[in-house]
């Protein structure tokens, strides 16, 4: 039988040990709180990129540094909330993108140093004061000629007219976007026609509403709503055999036919350098905002074949990468 110093002995070195288990189990610090409002599939590149940014400026994941990711899965309602739980954790930056995203953490915190990924002007949006000296706790990247898809789409078949144009009214993204194509359409002389998609679960009733505008080509912008469904949407795109333009090059990866837009691992990578000097002190509020570094149109010639679409090789020559 164990003896009773013998029993006290190893009942106190158990407690001993204790906090130091609760303790090792603590997040390591910095804590890098991620938003996004995709999925966690649909995210992974974008994070992939934003770990190997982190990697190549000495941060280490479980050494000396902790991502806290948190993914909306497509659903915007869903951001308020996970915004809320990533701010009780208590993050030393707070990393996302989209409206959604954005106006979900502003919201939650004033306080917690937020880099975005916008594609809005953050001084319109409210995010900041100025570009150059934003003085508030939000800094990052934003975007600029979000409609210029509608040239491209013009230029690429230059008999396309009208062109529709699919929007979610309740996705911020496409609120903030769609004001401005009917500006950008006269300038590329087309006509433009809006189709609003609240659902995606009944692709047959946007076939038969695409189909009733009687249209000939098809824009669809940067919202979440359309990332996260895109091969449902390349797919219907085919079965209309309508030439479509997307905001990202993710929908040409998918077998969209061509997408012009900000490279969004880029805006990732970015953004980890925008952590990195928040993390070595300087204040967000002291970071002017920045463009994104590089825009790149894609053409997928082999959804171009498979559709017996026509693309000129002079059009091919703007292209920053064909898929074949």
């Amino acid at each position: 039988m164990m003896r009773r110093r013998e029993f006290i002995t190893l009942l106190g070195g158990a407690a001993a040990a204790w906090p130091l288990t609760v303790q090792a189990q603590q997040p390591v610090r910095p804590l890098i709180g991620l938003l996004s409002p995709l999925s966690a599939v649909a995210a992974s590149r974008n994070v992939a990129a934003f770990r190997s940014a982190l990697r190549d400026l000495g941060y280490l994941e479980g050494r000396n540094l902790t991502l806290a990711p948190r993914y909306g899965d497509g659903v915007i309602e869903r951001m308020p909330s996970l915004a809320s739980e990533l701010v009780a954790l208590n993050p030393d930056v707070i990393i996302t993108g989209a409206p959604s995203g954005v106006l979900a953490a502003r919201n939650a915190t004033q306080t917690i140093p937020i880099v975005v990924i916008s594609p809005e002007d953050p001084v319109k949006a409210g995010l900041a004061l100025s570009i150059a000296r934003p003085s508030g706790n939000v800094t990052g990247t934003w975007n600029l000629g979000s409609g210029k898809g509608l040239d491209f789409l013009k230029l690429a078949f230059p008999g396309v007219a009208p062109v529709c144009a699919m929007f979610n009214p309740d996705d911020p993204a496409d609120a903030l976007q769609i004001p401005e194509l009917p500006a950008v359409a006269r300038t590329v002389g087309v006509t433009i026609e809006f189709i609003e998609v609240r659902d995606l679960g009944n692709l047959d009733a946007v076939i038969t509403q695409v189909t009733g505008a009687n249209v000939q080509g098809v824009f669809v912008g940067i919202a979440p709503f359309w990332l996260s469904a895109r091969t449902d949407i390349v797919a219907t795109m085919a079965r209309l055999k309508l030439p479509a333009v997307y905001g990202w090059r993710e929908f040409a990866d998918a077998g969209g036919l061509m997408s012009y837009g900000a490279n969004l691992p880029d805006l990732y990578r970015q953004s980890a350098r925008f952590v990195d000097k928040i993390l070595k002190g300087a204040k967000p509020g002291d970071l002017p905002f920045e463009l994104p570094t590089r825009y790149e149109l894609i053409v997928n010639l082999k959804t171009a074949k498979a559709m017996r679409l026509n693309i000129s090789d002079s059009f091919l020559l703007l292209a920053d990468e064909v898929i074949e």
